[in-house]
């Protein structure tokens, strides 16, 4: 046994009610009460089976978690963080004892037997109706006798029949004291401790039933019970709840409604078999042979697969939803706690997205005209303003699907290469004799196109360098991120550790930024994205500072995906510049000052520029797309098999590389990026470098930034 204080959320309008709660740990219940004294009085007000069910906690509320089961989750909350880690560990504990393999043997037996019992109580009272009839029309039939005589053989059968009747009816009441002792209502025995002195009613058809029933002049007692039941009063309560674990989860209906928040609702998920481990397919469709693609790829003029279509065709080809693998599922959650981290943890094939986490990254520059803008822009307010919607406009652009799907873990020195056209720049090199660059991340663009490279420089802890640059504009970007993956119950939370700077070369300003948080909500049904965290902009040259908060969304409230953001100029104490909205919808503005208001961007009339790659057949082998081109396949051909024996193929190279490396004591060299201190990396030829060395005198002038 485990009690203790803690709060639960019950509505809207009474919000957080204190509530006292007992664990048991044999009988996998959680219960909880008003009081301790009504614990002591067995005055139960609800409970939740632990049976099969999944802990949720809030990453960035260190005092609240959830308990989801039976298609409801229960909110509650702690004082603190180490009572929740209190709870939620003997939450964990109770609900790996009583785990679906563990239980599924004996509760077929329980379940069979209630629901016997229901339909005996059924029965009986259907048989009750007929009684009742045919006894009415006796006593009818008798009543109209007139000789006496026959009347008084009539009153004998009479008698009889109400005998018989009042039996059945005791027979009722009993029936339905035993159900109330397997399913108690509000966790309370409503049986008598004694069926001489209690008077137990039951209406039915406007009759009052009881152990005891008046029959005309005569009063007859029926038998009692040689047994009678025990009151909750007379033995140990949490003991005594122990012996009632209901078929599902409940809370009082008198006066509190649950609040259930319908993304974290569950499906109702099968149970692991013996093949738990391995991808399903779903439920209802046919097997699908490897051999047999369920979907046409698209081909080339010689019949062999067009990569190069594949990863430009957007459609969503989904291999089932969470419910159809939920066995996989299933499996997985067993395998995980609340907090763990789930770095080498492998996810099953079909929530993947069908490209790389560097390529991903690239998605930050789908517009690229919002990001070249900022060196147009006449003033460091301005330039801030611009920094800021080009960092929340890009988003909305990473997420391809409705659904949150996950991209494939770079493997050690893969690299991805792409550029963008730039509005206007097409029509110019079209009209003028194309001139490459020749070095920087894609040496064949022009000096009017962004260019974009990414490495992944280390596997432990994975992290992504990636470099961006327009030649003409005079601007760049670098950055460099690792995640690490926290398992959160009915959420996965990705801590997105590092930061990126804009740099204008003419007027030698710097813009750090950091990243947020992400969030896979609902991971046992549609999982969604939402991101969550502070995050802060700032410009050392020119002191201008932006704060913005990305909030995720209450569980009894609020809208998903809110964004707000404050700029500051200096040490100034009042924002200059505000704006809040959707970061995946629109955003509106406002200059403090004039009180002048803008739209900062709208997503509907944004289209994400096309990026530029290579042909999958001319890209190196260690290049994204190449890398991981038959994953692809499999995934658009909805081949689960493939797709799965591909990425265990790419995985297992990655390994073999590292025991050579390891054998020969050979250590892992980046391409393109250095460490750069302790903790960052950099590009290691950037634009400002070669422009340094092909002109070493330039320097940026003072009033460059008017001048432009």
């Amino acid at each position: 046994m485990m009690e203790g204080s803690l709060s639960k959320w019950t509505n809207v309008m009474k919000g957080w009610q204190y509530r006292w709660f007992v664990l048991d740990e044999n009988a996998g219940l959680l219960s909880y009460y008003t009081s301790k004294e009504k614990m002591t009085r067995g005055v139960r007000r609800g409970c939740v089976r632990l049976r099969a069910a999944v802990i949720g906690i809030d990453d960035e509320d260190d005092s609240t978690f959830t308990i989801t089961v039976d298609h409801k989750t229960f909110h509650f909350q702690a004082r603190d963080g180490s009572e929740r880690e209190r709870w939620v560990r003997a939450l964990e504990e109770t609900i790996s004892r009583h785990g679906r393999r563990g239980w599924s043997r004996s509760m077929p037996t329980s379940r069979h037997r209630h629901g016997d019992l229901e339909r005996r109580i059924s029965e009986a009272d259907a048989y009750l109706q007929i009684m009742i009839d045919l006894v009415s029309k006796i006593s009818l039939r008798v009543s109209e006798l007139a000789d006496p005589h026959e009347k008084n053989k009539g009153q004998v059968i009479l008698d009889h029949s109400n005998a018989m009747l009042d039996n059945i009816k005791h027979s009722i009441v009993l029936l339905q004291i035993a159900k109330n002792t397997v399913n108690p209502v509000n966790g309370v025995y409503q049986g008598p401790t004694n069926s001489s002195q209690t008077h137990i009613k039951l209406t039915n058809q406007g009759a009052e039933l009881s152990p005891r029933v008046e029959m005309g002049a005569e009063c007859r007692e029926l038998p009692t019970p040689t047994r009678p039941l025990p009151s909750l009063e007379d033995i140990d309560a949490p003991r005594a709840m122990s012996l009632f674990v209901p078929d599902t989860s409940y809370s009082s209906s008198e006066g509190e409604d649950d609040f259930y928040d319908a993304d974290d609702e569950p499906a109702d998920i099968p149970q692991p078999g013996p093949s738990a481990s391995r991808t399903c397919p779903a439920e209802g469709a046919p097997e699908q042979d490897s051999a047999q693609p369920a979907v046409d790829l698209p081909r080339t003029r010689d019949g062999e697969i067009d990569y190069d279509a594949l990863y430009e065709d957007e459609s969503d080809s989904d291999l089932g939803s969470m419910e159809n693998h939920g066995s996989v599922v299933t499996h997985l959650l067993s395998q995980v706690k609340i907090g763990m981290d789930l770095t080498k943890v492998v996810l099953p094939t079909f929530i993947l997205e069908r490209r790389s986490l560097l390529e991903m990254y690239a998605d930050s520059f789908a517009h690229p005209d919002q990001f070249v803008k900022i060196v147009d822009m006449p003033t460091p307010r301005d330039r801030m303003v611009q920094v800021v919607r080009w960092y929340l406009s890009s988003y909305h652009a990473g997420r391809k699907s409705q659904v949150a799907k996950k991209p494939y873990n770079p493997i050690l020195g893969e690299v991805f290469r792409c550029h963008w056209e730039l509005d206007g720049a097409e029509t110019h090199t079209s009209n003028t004799e194309k001139q490459e660059v020749g070095d920087g991340p894609v040496p064949w663009c022009t000096p009017d196109q962004l260019s974009f490279v990414a490495e992944q420089v280390s596997h432990h802890p994975p992290i992504s360098a990636f470099y961006a640059e327009h030649v003409n504009k005079r601007i760049q970007f670098e950055a460099w991120v690792w995640t690490k993956s926290k398992f959160l119950g009915l959420s996965i939370g990705v801590h997105n550790i590092g930061r990126g700077t804009v740099t204008l070369l003419d007027t030698g300003e710097e813009y750090t930024l950091t990243f947020p948080n992400g969030y896979g909500r609902s991971i046992l049904t549609v999982p969604w994205i939402e991101l969550g965290g502070s995050v802060v902009i700032e410009c050392v040259q020119t002191g201008h500072k932006a704060n913005i908060e990305f909030l995720t969304k209450p569980f009894y409230g609020g809208k998903k995906h809110r964004v707000t953001c404050e700029v500051y100029a200096g040490t100034d104490k009042k924002a200059y510049y505000t704006a809040q909205g959707e970061w995946n919808s629109r955003m509106d503005g406002r200059w403090t000052e004039s009180g002048r208001t803008e739209v900062l961007f709208e997503v509907a009339s944004m289209k994400p520029r096309r990026k530029r790659v290579a042909p999958v057949s001319r890209q190196a082998a260690a290049e994204s797309r190449r890398v991981w081109r038959h994953v692809t396949a499999g995934l658009r051909a909805a081949d689960t098999e493939a797709a799965t024996a591909a990425k265990r193929a790419v995985e297992q190279a990655q390994r073999d590389a590292a025991k050579r490396r390891d054998a020969a004591a050979e250590k892992w060299t980046t391409q393109l990026f250095n460490p750069k201190g302790e903790d960052g990396w950099e590009y290691s030829t950037p634009l400002k470098n070669r422009l340094e060395k092909s002109t070493p005198q330039h320097k940026p002038t003072e009033n460059a930034e008017n001048t432009r």
